[in-house]
């Protein structure tokens, strides 16, 4: 197969290392978003690979002219067993969801697909990043087959939806969202937790910002939960910010910043579950994993979250 040649280009700054190396799986709505991202972010070369003949090098082939208005990048189309070499790998591969399809029910179909690129990327010793749904469950799949380290195989958990979280806060309260500090845990899907009682803005509580209502948590909850389902029937897929969240996160990791970040990875003390709670995220991976602050409520829901995660996965 013939490979796109990259392109030489200016050397503005990157969010990534010198030559660092990252794999995409999949090329679909989710994995073309990543990869796109990646090379806004100022990945140095960008490994593609896809199931369907000549998709992945049709994307290279994209991707690298792009890169002439960027950064100096090489974008390749690659076997997923030549991405062994590769300093971080993104699965987004398998199946997507239609509108009334939650994210569980695509669990037996990936879930093969998920063990077959496990088999490719044997002895594989970089970041491995899973965005294929349910992710939760599928980092949890991924560990099992791939033999990798758990800190070393993190799912996109909840990111996204602690930003969709702060987003809508931001919203409410006519600020930036980033100066709200407020996550999202447990399954990136219907079970997942917002906690609003550790909910900070500039330091004082969510509960005690001039005019806040408790009584709108539950709304901003579930819409949040429903905004992939939203989009779906909308445009028939999310992709975009799962795109940046993806980026954002590997370039967070592999310049090992030690960021607090709302990840999935398998939790030994949990029972073996794969879901989302804060934890340290460097280069080696999410190496510490912390229990925020819960009431008694959102305690209760994060328990019925891994109880729905580990039916999932018994049922595999």
């Amino acid at each position: 197969m013939r490979k796109p040649r990259g392109t030489v280009t200016h050397t503005a700054r990157s969010v990534y290392p010198p030559a660092m190396r990252v794999g995409v799986v999949g090329m679909g709505w989710v994995g073309a978003s990543v990869a796109s991202s990646l090379l806004h972010g100022g990945v140095r070369e960008l490994w593609l690979a896809d199931a369907k003949p000549g998709l992945a090098e049709g994307e290279a082939m994209d991707l690298a002219h792009a890169a002439s208005l960027l950064r100096r990048v090489k974008v390749e189309a690659r076997a997923i067993a030549d991405m062994r070499g590769a300093d971080a790998v993104v699965v987004a591969a398998g199946h997507g969801g239609g509108p009334d399809e939650t994210r569980l029910s695509l669990l037996s179909r990936n879930a093969e697909i998920v063990r077959s690129i496990a088999s490719d990327l044997r002895g594989f010793t970089g970041l491995l990043v899973m965005v294929t749904n349910p992710v939760d469950v599928l980092t949890r799949v991924m560990v099992d087959a791939s033999g990798l380290p758990p800190e070393r195989v993190l799912g996109t958990g909840t990111l996204l939806d602690t930003a969709r979280l702060r987003e809508r806060l931001g919203r409410r309260l006519e600020l930036d969202p980033r100066s709200i500090h407020a996550q999202v845990i447990g399954e990136h899907g219907d079970s997942e937790v917002a906690l609003f009682s550790s909910a900070q803005v500039g330091g004082m509580p969510l509960r005690r910002w001039p005019g806040w209502d408790a009584a709108e948590e539950p709304a901003i909850a579930e819409e949040v939960r429903r905004a992939a389902y939203e989009i779906i029937a909308r445009k028939g897929a999310t992709n975009h910010a799962i795109g940046v969240v993806t980026a954002r996160l590997l370039g967070w990791a592999l310049r090992d910043e030690r960021r607090v970040l709302t990840v999935s990875r398998v939790h030994g003390g949990l029972g073996g579950v794969a879901t989302s709670l804060p934890a340290v995220v460097g280069r080696g991976g999410a190496t510490e994993v912390l229990t925020p602050d819960m009431d008694a409520s959102e305690r209760a829901a994060f328990e019925r979250s891994n109880a729905v995660l580990q039916a999932a996965w018994r049922a595999l």
